[in-house]
């Protein structure tokens, strides 16, 4: 079992602390919305940093020319897709 680790304490003006004492749901702490409030942005900023990693190993494989398609093929494959919608809707008779 892992002990519980604490934050730093910060300051804020006391409209910050009202504003956020109002948004508080019906038996919520100040301290649980806090600590969810900190678990969901390390967790946004690690998404973040996921996707920047994958953005920037795109643009080195982009820079190899690997993986990347001219705009003729970018339509056609688009024109594809929506022809096989468009055959999925008219089955359905959603287009008649």
């Amino acid at each position: 079992m892992s002990r519980s680790a604490t934050l730093p304490p910060i300051r804020v003006t006391p409209e910050t602390k009202a504003s956020v004492e109002a948004v508080l749901r019906e038996g919520e702490s100040l301290t649980q919305f806090i600590e969810s409030a900190v678990s969901q942005e390390a967790a946004f900023r690690a998404e973040q940093d996921a996707a920047v990693a994958r953005a920037k190993k795109a643009l080195r494989l982009a820079d190899k020319g690997v993986g990347l398609m001219t705009g003729e093929e970018f339509l056609a494959g688009m024109h594809a897709r929506a022809q096989v919608a468009h055959a999925a809707l008219m089955a359905l008779d959603l287009l008649a």
